[in-house]
């Protein structure tokens, strides 16, 4: 088993844990979920040995082997195949022996081993991996420096999947991956032996992927039996319990304070009024145990909408000579909510650049209402922001309206507090600009909203939160995400971008559904074991 006890962690003087307790057994799938900065890619690094913990200790069997995914790796010219097979670390190393042994008694031996660790199967295993990612025949020969930013995840993915592994770590598998790719993976770690420990940001994958759950909040650490559903709601209640004694403690200390106040000038009470100043000073400096606070978030409603706010007509849309979406036509009417679903690379971000007026259709007719602002939000957005302004000034300039007061209780409700808010928007983090972006255009009052993959980098608190406040806005949204959650709560219709077309469907769960039989009339996901 893996076993952490009393973990402390300090960066500078800022600490992260403070006698973190954990074991973990073979077999068990473990969530680690808590805010951005909570620390929990800090933990990964610490249980790979790459930090040092100031106190504590982390162990497992020797025998054990311990498998990661690599968030960034130094671009290569191995092909994709290839890449993936050296995850098999120890059949790399056999078959380098191999390549330079002449003794023949040796080299039997070697075969031997090769056999066992499954050499002969190898480049169908990986293959089959790279398959259930998204990956076509003619990309698995391709360079891995060829590959986009996106695709490089899959395959550091593809590479930890194909590692024998005792103990897989994860650090958010499932960003870059649509739908098809999120539920071959599913199904995947359903079947892997070995124990688990997996960060990710997608409610719905979390659900059919673990069974515990480690909260990281403040310096602690807690362990919740079952899914994320079943945590959310064991921790609802704990809050509600800490919420009571906060409010109890509140009302004596108020008690007792009337007491001190009314009898301190009196001599006969002196003796009194020293004992309930040091029960006061005792309940103030007890920790009473930490309560998360809400995001307060919210999109300002359009004044006046058109309809349909939206439309275009035998539209056709590509870049260059080549042609991603053919004579398509749809219709965004006010307070629609559309999830557009698709395979990576079908023409999702393509259409709604076209729709926000970033790129000009090749042919066909499109229409845009008069009263019709556009809220846009992707990825790119983050890396345009004025690094050197404050978020506090950045959206004083936004909105001049805005008192002082206003703006810092606006981009509160956003999750900013006042340190956050008066540093350069550069030391933000990926989730800080990604919800400082959201902050804007909830703060502009467009008619329709379009959100391409909004919710990368945000931790599930947030995405949670943004979800809410997508409901409750008055005008429309258009939106792709990879997560299952966000997309399911949101969507009261889905568009399905294929093979050049956009066609409506029922909603997002009975596209998902018509994925998953499809996914099990394939052949069986290969057998995930950990060790060969």
């Amino acid at each position: 088993m893996l076993q952490v006890q009393n973990l402390t962690f300090e960066r500078g003087e800022h600490r992260l844990f403070s006698d973190v307790n954990l074991v973990v057994y073979p077999g068990q799938k473990v969530a680690i979920v808590g805010r951005n900065g909570v620390g929990k890619s800090t933990l990964f690094n610490l249980l790979l040995g790459r930090l040092e913990a100031s106190k504590g200790e982390i162990s497992y069997p020797q025998t054990w082997l311990m498998g990661y995914m690599a968030q960034e790796v130094e671009p290569t010219d191995r092909q994709a195949l290839e890449y993936v097979i050296d995850g098999h670390q120890a059949l790399r190393e056999v078959q380098a022996k191999i390549a330079v042994e002449q003794d023949p008694e040796t080299l039997a031996t070697l075969y031997s081993t090769l056999e066992d660790l499954g050499g002969y199967q190898a480049e169908a295993r990986a293959g089959e991996i790279l398959y259930g990612l998204g990956f076509s025949a003619a990309q698995i020969d391709q360079p891995y420096r060829s590959f986009s930013g996106g695709w490089r995840i899959r395959l550091n993915l593809a590479q930890a999947l194909m590692s024998p592994a005792d103990i897989l770590l994860l650090d958010e598998p499932t960003n870059h991956l649509d739908l098809e790719a999120i539920l071959w993976l599913e199904s995947w770690l359903l079947q892997f032996q070995g124990a688990l420990l997996i960060i990710a940001h997608d409610r719905a994958f979390l659900d059919k992927t673990v069974d515990h759950v480690l909260h990281l909040s403040g310096e602690d650490a807690h362990v919740y039996r079952g899914n994320y559903t079943a945590f959310e709601r064991l921790r609802g209640e704990e809050l509600e319990r800490q919420q009571a004694m906060a409010a109890k403690q509140q009302a004596q200390v108020a008690h007792i304070q009337q007491f001190v106040d009314r009898f301190r000038a009196k001599a006969s009470k002196a003796k009194q009024v020293q004992s309930r100043i040091k029960a006061l000073e005792k309940m103030r400096s007890q920790a009473i145990l930490h309560v998360d606070s809400d995001y307060r978030v919210g999109f300002s409603d359009p004044e006046k909408v058109s309809n349909p706010l939206f439309s275009f007509r035998n539209l056709s849309l590509g870049y260059g000579d080549s042609t991603i979406l053919r004579n398509i036509g749809q219709t965004i009417l006010p307070g629609a909510r559309i999830g557009v679903l698709g395979v990576n690379g079908a023409g999702k971000s393509t259409l709604l650049k076209a729709i926000v007026g970033e790129l000009r259709p090749q042919a066909g007719d499109l229409q845009r209402g008069t009263h019709a602002p556009i809220g846009y939000f992707a990825q790119h957005q983050l890396e345009a922001l004025d690094s050197s302004a404050t978020a506090f000034a950045a959206m004083s300039a936004l909105r001049k309206d805005f008192s002082e007061q206003q703006c810092r209780d606006f981009l509160g409700g956003w999750g900013f507090d006042a340190n956050m808010i008066s540093r350069p928007i550069r030391s933000l983090s990926g989730g800080e600009k990604a919800r400082f972006v959201l902050a804007q255009l909830a703060a502009e009052k467009p008619a329709l909203l379009v959100l391409d993959e909004p919710t990368n980098n945000l931790d599930l608190e947030s995405v949670a939160a943004l979800a809410e406040s997508v409901k409750a806005f008055k005008g429309a949204v258009v939106c792709v995400s990879h997560d299952q959650y966000f997309v399911n709560a949101i969507a009261n219709e889905a568009w399905v971008v294929a093979n050049g077309a956009v066609k409506r469907v029922e909603s997002f769960e009975a596209y998902r559904q018509k994925q998953l039989k499809k996914l099990n009339k394939q052949s069986p996901p290969i057998t995930a074991t950990g060790r060969q």
